[in-house]
């Protein structure tokens, strides 16, 4: 039985809800390696299968199209059974994804485990995120960041990693051992989420009532603004996270300075992650967007303007520093926007359209590279994408805020 809904609003900002937050954090490092894995691989995947630098991209293509398309399906599922089904889905489908890559004949069947890696990394990210929403509300924004950082943890642990093995034992063990590892590490951590929180006590029937605020438009058009705004600032955010490898080859600096460029990056995204859910729990989930957003817009600027060596590794640093918070801001807003029941859906839906805008621009600025031949062009096509993105968030502050937070039902 599950009890009485005050005995789990009782749970709410407890030692048992940071608990979970912390072996949520722990999941979702390893549960995120589908995101980071393929981008060292791909040289030695490139060598052994002789294709074109584009072909080889193909499988790292389609581990986004899995982890979008996995956040909407297994976020839904999230809502309906909590989040440790999901998670399930997750391991079975990182453990046969990153096995099969590692015996794939051809690139075609890698390109199709890939898929299955992507979408077994997406409960490690939006479903998760949203199961961690309901087991705290003074200290919501914070959860909702730190739950959101095991993506960049991962992003700055794994690329060494895999770099490591495979230079070692070759791309195909290594994607053997990675998925072996999922499964013996996540499966042991599941264990945590067995209890479901009061949005699902009961078949769902005990939940806190929702007050929508009252911002002159119906929820689905603000939900179409805020995917709109989370493709702009994606494909604004894409342009140094996908692009800066093959930029500091292309300047000559190296591929390996371009890795640890990346590397640092996401390291300090952790740190502007955290810091974000402080500023969302003190300003909320739209003023910690905006921030973010007026950020990240002069890093991007920063980049157009320096080149050297010692200015891209500085910048590197700030633009982690800067834009790290603007994903999970969008995760709070639909907590003070939206009904608590509805949350696993619109996040998983909302992270599908930054995945999107992830890879439209990581795609559209190698187009643009390839026909400027420089990626200054590329910079300011995200700076143009970035001003999208905070014109929605200037619009919606000034819309109106959340009047009141979720009463007891």
């Amino acid at each position: 039985m599950h009890g009485a809904a005050g005995s789990r609003t009782d749970l709410l900002d407890s030692p048992y809800a940071w608990l979970r937050l912390g072996v949520a954090l722990l999941l979702g490092t390893v549960g995120s390696v589908g995101m980071w894995s393929y981008v060292v691989a791909l040289p030695a995947v490139q060598a052994e299968f002789a294709v074109t630098r584009a072909d080889a991209s193909v499988p790292y293509t389609l581990a986004m199209v899995g982890f979008a398309v996995g956040n909407l399906i297994l976020g839904r599922l999230a809502d309906r059974f909590g989040i440790l089904v999901p998670i399930l889905l997750s391991i079975v489908s990182l453990g046969a994804g990153y096995i099969s890559a590692g015996f794939a004949p051809t690139l075609w069947l890698l390109c199709a485990a890939h898929l299955l890696i992507g979408f077994g990394s997406a409960a490690s990210f939006g479903p998760l995120i949203a199961d961690l929403s309901h087991w705290f509300e003074k200290r919501r924004g914070i959860a909702i960041a730190i739950a959101a950082s095991g993506n960049y943890v991962a992003g700055a642990i794994w690329p060494p990693l895999a770099q490591h093995f495979i230079a070692s034992d070759g791309w195909r063990a290594t994607h053997i051992g990675i998925g072996i590892f999922c499964v013996l590490t996540m499966l042991p951590l599941s264990l945590m989420f067995r209890r479901g929180s009061d949005v699902h006590a009961n078949g769902g029937a005990q939940v806190r009532t929702f007050v929508a605020p009252n911002i002159g438009v119906p929820q689905n058009t603000l939900f179409v603004l805020l995917c709109i705004a989370g493709v702009a600032c994606c494909v604004a955010m894409a342009m140094p996270q996908v692009h800066i490898v093959a930029y500091c080859g292309d300047l000559g600096y190296g591929v390996a300075r371009g890795a640890e460029m990346l590397s640092l990056m996401l390291a300090f995204g952790i740190i502007s992650r955290v810091a974000s859910g402080f500023v969302a729990d003190r300003f909320g989930g739209v003023v910690t967007l905006l921030i973010g957003s007026v950020m990240q817009a002069v890093a991007l600027f920063l980049y157009f303007l320096f080149d050297g060596l010692t200015s891209l590794y500085v910048i590197s640093i700030l633009f982690g520093l800067f834009q790290g918070g603007i994903v999970p801001s969008y995760a709070v807003i639909i907590r003070e926007y939206f009904p608590p029941q509805e949350a696993g859906a619109r996040v998983g839906t909302l992270i599908m359209a930054t995945v999107f805008g992830m890879a439209l621009g990581g795609w559209m600025s190698g187009y643009i590279f390839d026909l400027t031949g420089s990626y200054r062009a590329a910079f300011l096509n995200g700076l143009a994408w970035n001003l999208l993105n905070l014109s929605i968030a200037v619009w919606l502050l000034r819309a109106g805020r959340p009047g009141a937070r979720a009463a007891i039902a």
